[in-house]
């Protein structure tokens, strides 16, 4: 079975991630292979990927796209970890970069979402169409998607002559982020659907948003037109069918009576995500002391990228030497590996009953012999929060940053991994804790729920409100820091089932396979039949 995926990330390449979709597509394809697929792995070069060295181009043509003729180049990049039987390309065009050099995504201005990331993703997506029509990769099984920057080729197949040899490719749609939809409008500017279509006629309830009727929404349009409709855990799966009650309850982001009819179509599966387990991987354990000193090396360079050092480099650099200076290890160590936005540390930020913020309890369970370092990047809002709890706290170290090599030294030394999402459709960060033997203390929703359970590997905590769930996450540290002060066996049998939790990328891929990649009875239309009327009714 030959695989082709589409996505905007791929960690393979160096410079291809920003987040955990990247993960998936470099470790995913490998796992294919081990099972006897062929996968090849597409994704914009972004005007640099193409240039990687060893970078060797494989195939060009012209692509009509807004009625002008744009020439594609496909390169091979070698991958920096190869496997026999996954091949990585690049689509080539110099409109698919980004403003700024090596940038994936951009960020538009809040009256024009998506604006400029929806016009590349477009082109793409028409390269993509076209390669495919010309074999550009032989012959393909199945095409797999990947989130709402690839799901105009949905949407071209169903309507595009043009594209009509793509009508024999199953094609899968994966979900990992729900909440970017990819929302422009139908006509009337520059980064609209009717501007990507030239003409082409398209069916107004395929492809419209159900709250903005004047806009397509790409993802939706994904859900409604794909074989299958793939969310990265079980949990998650059933967790979207709600309506959304944010912020306590996200669902599914406007999408549900679509979800609710793909799953009624058979076309819905939860399937989740895996984990890397290398034989001869060795956890970076260091002492308390020398761990600290690493994190401070890694304070001092992101200082000299900011220019004068923001506070809450100082105040981290201040904290790890306070720590450095103690003659004991602090009493328990919670770490977290974090984006702070609010889907992550919403429940740290707000109040419980009490009236406190969840973290400032946590910290007072903790008391002053514990210690809890936070790494991550985020809103503005939610780092100046975290830089004014670090200068109230001493029992709080906040990293403000990101690195690969300091996250792996919190994966591997601390004591209690907390990740207190409010929704998480997987979740790799805890994960990666419980391979290396650190619990975790989870909220149980979406994969969180289906991969860390209570007195096993970790502790979860619930609630129906806010102020219920900050109390419960409270309730769950209050049960773990008890447990490691007084019963240190059973804490040591928990640290040995979070080291033996097992989440592998090859039973993933199996179901892929089996509920994903599988021949379809389901009938498409032709490109240019028409299931309702052509656009929006009047």
């Amino acid at each position: 079975m030959h695989v082709v995926m589409l996505a905007s990330e791929n960690d393979s390449l160096a410079g291809g991630k920003v987040g955990g979709l990247a993960d998936v597509v470099r470790d995913a394809p490998a796992a294919l292979a081990q099972r006897g697929c062929k996968v090849s792995v597409v994704v914009p070069s972004y005007n640099f990927l193409h240039a990687l060295p060893g970078a060797r181009k494989v195939f060009d043509f012209g692509l009509d796209f807004r009625h002008t003729l744009h020439p594609i180049d496909i390169y091979a990049v070698p991958a920096k970890n190869p496997h026999a039987g996954v091949d990585q390309f690049v689509l080539h065009h110099p409109a698919l970069a980004a403003y700024d050099p090596h940038r994936i995504y951009h960020d538009d201005p809040p009256h024009r979402p998506f604006a400029t990331d929806a016009n590349r993703f477009a082109l793409f997506c028409a390269a993509a169409a076209a390669a495919l029509s010309l074999r550009a990769w032989g012959a393909v099984d199945c095409l797999h998607l990947h989130d709402w920057p690839t799901a105009l080729l949905l949407v071209l197949r169903r309507f595009d002559a043009a594209c009509a040899p793509l009508a024999k490719i199953r094609m899968v749609f994966t979900i990992h982020n729900l909440a970017l939809q990819g929302v422009r409008p139908l006509a009337g500017d520059d980064s609209s659907l009717e501007a990507w279509l030239s003409g082409t006629p398209y069916d107004w309830f395929t492809v419209a948003d159900r709250r903005w009727t004047n806009c397509v929404n790409p993802m939706a349009a994904a859900v409604r037109l794909a074989d299958a409709v793939h969310v990265v855990s079980p949990t998650y799966a059933a967790e979207i069918l709600q309506p959304s009650r944010p912020p306590v309850f996200f669902g599914g982001e406007g999408l549900e009576v679509d979800l609710v009819n793909a799953r009624g179509d058979g076309r819905l599966q939860g399937i989740l995500n895996g984990c890397a387990y290398p034989a001869d991987r060795q956890p970076p354990r260091l002492e308390f002391a020398k761990m600290l000193a690493v994190f401070q090396s890694a304070v001092i360079e992101w200082a000299g990228d900011a220019g004068p050092a923001p506070r809450a480099h100082f105040l981290a650099y201040t904290r790890l030497n306070d720590w450095i200076r103690k003659p004991v290890r602090p009493g328990l160590l919670l770490t977290s590996v974090s984006r702070l936005v609010d889907q992550k540390v919403l429940l740290l930020r707000a109040a419980g009953s009490d009236g406190r913020p969840g973290l400032e309890s946590l910290l007072a369970t903790l008391g002053e012999k514990g210690l809890y370092i936070l790494l991550g990047t985020g809103s503005p809002e939610n780092e100046a929060y975290f830089t004014h709890m670090s200068a109230r706290h001493p029992n709080f170290i906040f990293l403000n940053g990101f690195s690969d090599s300091v996250a792996d030294l919190l994966y591997a030394n601390g004591d209690l991994f907390v990740m207190p999402s409010s929704f998480e459709p997987c979740g790799i960060s805890q994960m990666l804790a419980l391979r290396d033997g650190q619990p975790c203390l989870v909220h149980a929703v979406g994969g969180l729920k289906d991969t860390i359970k209570e007195g096993v590997n970790g502790f979860c905590f619930g609630g129906d409100f806010l102020p219920e769930q900050v109390d419960s996450l409270v309730a769950a540290a209050c049960r773990a820091t008890l447990l490691f002060k007084n019963e240190a066996r059973r804490w040591k049998g928990l640290r040995a089932q979070a080291a033996a939790s097992r989440f592998s990328w090859d039973a993933s891929v199996r179901q892929y396979i089996e509920k994903l990649y599988r021949a379809s009875d389901r009938k498409l239309p032709s490109p240019g039949e028409s299931r309702g009327k052509e656009k929006r009714p009047a």
